[in-house]
């Protein structure tokens, strides 16, 4: 008796998940990146910061330019790839602290009056982004400014997208945030906001 063996079943791998990837979102390859930072920093109202939050930091490339204005900044990202070349690239900041962290799972147990929130938004669950959205709120110090800065496209591996995200901060306003500013910059949004 003759006996058919199936051909294995051949699986393209897996893409490398955000916590895996050295460079999850290829900043140092995109142009656009740059100019995007250009436009984050110009938004700030504040010339100098003095406990600012960036979550999302991802391989440091605003992180590095963000320091500057500020006299500490802790900036936590999921990937521990990515982040081991943020602290490589900021290795000469003294000022400048890094975690691996998942927010809004985890959140640091401090308060500021610089919240950045640079891509990472639009990965989290629509009860990620509200659970965020309170803890954001609770550590960001009245008069404090909470930046977001997101791509407006769609991606496999994202569960919102940048309007989705903004939009939902922009109904916190005029109870817990005033909006002070927004921006359109080719396929990249900008919301600034001050905590009431």
């Amino acid at each position: 008796m003759k006996t058919s063996r199936s051909a294995p079943l051949l699986v393209p791998p897996a893409a490398p998940s955000l916590q895996e990837t050295e460079d999850p979102w290829r900043f140092d390859a995109l142009g656009s990146v740059r100019s995007r930072d250009a436009v984050t920093l110009d938004a700030l109202p504040r010339a100098r910061y003095r406990s600012a939050f960036e979550i999302g930091g991802a391989i440091g490339v605003l992180t590095e330019k963000l320091q500057a204005r500020c006299d500490a900044l802790l900036s936590v990202e999921v990937s521990r790839l990515a982040q081991a070349r943020a602290i490589h690239r900021c290795r000469h900041l003294p000022h400048v602290r890094f975690q691996v962290m998942a927010v809004p799972d985890e959140y640091p147990d401090q308060r500021f009056d610089l919240t950045l929130v640079s891509e990472r938004a639009c990965h989290w669950s629509p009860q990620e982004l509200e659970r965020a959205q309170q803890r954001i709120l609770e550590h960001l110090e009245p008069g404090g400014h909470l930046c977001l800065i997101h791509w407006t496209g769609q991606s496999r591996d994202m569960r919102l997208n940048g309007h989705d995200v903004h939009d939902s901060f922009r109904r916190l306003s005029p109870k817990s945030l005033r909006h002070l500013r927004g921006e359109m910059d080719g396929t990249w949004r900008l919301d600034l906001f001050e905590r009431l």
